[in-house]
């Protein structure tokens, strides 16, 4: 027996002393750009009423991807926060004459199923079925958000659901900074500055209150279609046509115009006894589909916006002040903004926050390396090209693109521009837009432990200091 693991034991030593040879032997080979990427065949027609539908050809399996989108999100809930997300969750306790099980089992029985989810301009009603049951499964969809019974027997279950989900946010110091930023950043006149409803807000809700939000912002002319995957092309459009064609218009929907009030302000928001310090820290950039734009993307991705970026191998691989913070660009109509977010250990904070305007400082100032700012638009080209691999990412793409009034090749030129980026312009749009004159920042935490330190920052020096208590 121990002749025979001295054997073994010698034989997995070769092996591994061989195969570790034979892999220092071989050169990792380089990476090369992403390949151009090609959207593929799609169309679009506009019903009589105003309904448009996009269809993408798309894919080998036998699946189809449904996404109805209305303009019926948060941006038009008014006074009543949250009521968007009230009236689609009402919608989903029956339609029809069909209960919600009798839905759930409908679409299970055509290999999927069917979602709600609310955004802040859009309610989206998406199912994801194999292709021989795209029909039916516009039909169904149709009648869920033509037909709704908004039972009022279910109200009380599902309001009391929604504050009981508000409370638990409302004890998180993310939402509580998010809350607070988006705030700062619109004002609270602007619905895209509304955060959570004011405390008490829900409970006076009331079911004739939803239905006229369903009234008013439900209707065939706010409202595309999105199909994708594999599907016989007249008979979706034939199965779209008889389950919307009907359907009144309803008004046009109108979005406030959005100015970005900037700063310099900051806004400490107190939790006594935090172990963390959680912090939003932006800044107003340029509009989705500009240069600077494309130039922001490359930007953003080394200095926060990636793994490997500047920031995270900063504070959380050397120093271990974060676990995860990041950094991207949030899209409003007429606006867009970036935003810094990480939760930092208390006893860190300042330190953190030295070493934050650090790295945007040596970005501003020196240009990155070639084989970090050409790792990144590699990285950028081919995360692009991964996300629109599937039915879902395309939708999400193009149904942006189509929202936001993009040029019809912004996806198509997507990674010719991204790589047009250049070293020196990575360095200016960071000059351009991340000054402390137009710095937003909310900072929740232990503020008598690190309130006096962040007030010493030559960045706050003409800031505006707003200080609440939890």
């Amino acid at each position: 027996m121990f002749k025979s693991s001295t054997i073994l034991i010698a034989v997995a030593a070769a092996l591994v002393t061989g195969a570790s040879a034979f892999s220092q032997a071989l050169t990792q080979p380089e990476i090369g750009p992403a390949p151009a990427f090609q959207l593929p065949e799609t169309s679009t027609v506009q019903l009589a009423n105003g309904l448009e539908i996009t269809f993408i050809n798309f894919g080998l399996a036998p699946k189809v991807n449904i996404s109805v989108q209305v303009l019926a999100g948060n941006v038009f809930d008014g006074e009543n926060t949250y009521m968007a997300d009230l009236a689609a969750a009402m919608m989903q306790e029956g339609a029809g004459g069909e209960t919600p099980e009798t839905i759930a089992q409908a679409f299970a029985s055509m290999g999927g199923d069917m979602n709600v989810g609310v955004g802040m301009h859009t309610t989206n009603f998406s199912a994801n079925v194999l292709s021989e049951f795209g029909p039916e499964a516009i039909q169904r969809i149709a009648t869920i958000i033509r037909q709704p019974e908004f039972p009022d027997s279910e109200f009380d279950r599902i309001l009391q659901g929604q504050l009981r989900n508000m409370t638990v946010t409302r004890s998180q110091p993310g939402p509580i900074a998010t809350e607070a930023y988006v705030g700062l950043l619109y004002g609270n006149g602007h619905p895209y500055g509304q955060g959570l409803p004011d405390e008490g807000q829900m409970d006076t809700f009331t079911m004739d209150q939803i239905r006229a939000f369903y009234g008013e912002h439900f209707g065939a002319a706010r409202t595309r279609i999105y199909v994708a995957g594999r599907f016989d092309h007249d008979e979706m459009e034939t199965a779209i046509e008889n389950a919307f064609g009907d359907w009144e218009s309803g008004a046009e929907a109108s979005i406030p115009e959005a100015i970005i009030g900037g700063g310099p302000v900051v806004q400490l928001i107190d939790r006594p006894g935090a172990p963390q310090t959680t912090i939003r820290l932006g800044y107003p950039v340029s509009q989705i589909g500009t240069d600077n734009a494309f130039r922001m993307t490359v930007m953003n991705a080394i200095l926060g916006g990636s793994f490997t970026s500047r920031l995270t191998s900063n504070l959380r691989e050397e120093n271990g002040w974060t676990y995860s913070p990041g950094s991207g660009v949030t899209n409003r109509v007429g606006s867009s903004y970036w935003t810094f977010n990480a939760d930092i250990v208390t006893e860190h904070t300042i330190e953190a926050f030295a070493e934050i305007f650090s790295e945007i400082q040596m970005l501003q100032i020196t240009a990155p390396g070639e084989e970090e700012a050409g790792g990144m638009r590699n990285w950028l080209s081919g995360l692009f090209i991964l996300q629109n691999a599937s039915t879902g990412g395309l939708i999400g793409q193009i149904s942006n693109r189509d929202f936001f009034g993009l040029p019809e090749d912004y996806l198509e030129t997507y990674v010719d521009r991204i790589n047009a980026v250049s070293n020196g312009d990575i360095s200016s749009v960071a000059s351009e837009y991340l000054q402390p004159n137009q710095m937003v920042l909310v900072v929740v935490g232990d503020l008598a432990t690190i309130g006096e330190g962040l007030q010493a920052f030559p960045q706050f020096a003409d800031a505006e200091f707003i200080t609440d208590a939890e």
